[in-house]
C-alpha cells in the first residue's frame, strides 16, 4: 500500500463535504483535478458502510452455511447451550471478517483503478468515469470498463463505484449518473450494463432494481482466493438494441 493511500484509509477525520438540501448539480466527465475528491468520495462512502447481522443473514448461502454446521454440532455434542453458543460466536465472527474483507476491497481499489483514473478509465475508447458536482464540489462519482472476460469486452460495460455523498443523497444524483452509464453503454453500442453488489448496500439494490436491472449471478467476495465471507450479486440490465450509425466500436 502506498503511503499516501494508507495514510487515507487510516484518517478518520476526513473533513466532511458541505451537506446541502436540494442543491443543484451537474454531472460531468472525470478531470485531472477531481483526484483527490474522487478518492476521498469513495473512501467516506464505501467506508461508511455497516454489516449488521440480520443482512448478513440474508443471504442464502451465508444462512445455509450457519445452519448446517450448527446442526452438525447439535448432533456431535446434544447440547443446546453448546450450539447457541457456537452459533452467536460465529455471528460476531462473521460481522469482524466482513469489515475486514471489505477494508481490504477498499485498500484495493485505491491502489489499482483508482489510483491511476486517467490510465484505467481514459486509456481506451469504450470506458469513462464521471463526477456529480454541486456548489464546487464532487458529491457523486461513478466509472465504467469493459468487462475483464475477453469474448465480453465488446458487448459488456461494468459499472463501477457508484457513490454520492451522504449529505447529497436523495436528490436523484445516484439515478442519474447511473443512467450515465447507460447511455454511454448504448451510445458505445454494448449490448449490456453489468454490476456487482452486496446485500450490504440496501440503497444500491433498490436503485439499480428500480432502473430495470436484473440479478443474473451471485459469487462469494475473497480475499487471494482463500477468504471469502461477502456475498455479492451480480446484476444486468440489456440495452436497446439500435441500428448503429457509425462503424462498430474497435478497441484501441
Amino acid at each position: 500500500m502506498s503511503q499516501e493511500t494508507e495514510t487515507l484509509v487510516k484518517e478518520e477525520g476526513v473533513s466532511p463535504m458541505k451537506k446541502s438540501s436540494m442543491a443543484p448539480y451537474s454531472i460531468r466527465k472525470y478531470q485531472n483535478r477531481d483526484d483527490k475528491w474522487v478518492r476521498e468520495l469513495f473512501f467516506k462512502s464505501m467506508g461508511g458502510i455497516t454489516f449488521p447481522l440480520n443482512r448478513g443473514l440474508k443471504s442464502p448461502r451465508i444462512l445455509m452455511l450457519l445452519s448446517g454446521g450448527l446442526f452438525i454440532l447439535f448432533l456431535v455434542s446434544g447440547s443446546w447451550h453448546l450450539t447457541l453458543l457456537a452459533g452467536l460466536t460465529i455471528l460476531i465472527t462473521f460481522r469482524f471478517f466482513n469489515k475486514h474483507v471489505w477494508n481490504y476491497f477498499i485498500n484495493f481499489t485505491l491502489n489499482t483503478d483508482l489510483s491511476d483514473i486517467s490510465k484505467y478509465y481514459f486509456s481506451e475508447q469504450g470506458s469513462c468515469l464521471w463526477v456529480a458536482e454541486s456548489e464546487g464540489q464532487v458529491v457523486g462519482m461513478v466509472g465504467a470498463l469493459p468487462v475483464n472476460e475477453p469474448a465480453l469486452r465488446r458487448e459488456h460495460l461494468q459499472l463501477h463505484h457508484l457513490c454520492v455523498d451522504v449529505g447529497y443523497r436523495g436528490q436523484g444524483i445516484g439515478k442519474a449518473l447511473v443512467k450515465t452509464v447507460l447511455q454511454f453503454g448504448q451510445d458505445e453500442d454494448y449490448r449490456a450494463v453489468v454490476l456487482n453488489t452486496t446485500i450490504f448496500q440496501p440503497e444500491a439494490l433498490a436503485l439499480y432494481q428500480g432502473l430495470g436491472f436484473q440479478k443474473t449471478g451471485g459469487f462469494i467476495f475473497t480475499i487471494n482466493g482463500r477468504v471469502g465471507l461477502i456475498s455479492v450479486t451480480q446484476f444486468t440490465y440489456h440495452l436497446p438494441f439500435r441500428q448503429a450509425s457509425k462503424s462498430p466500436r474497435q478497441d484501441d
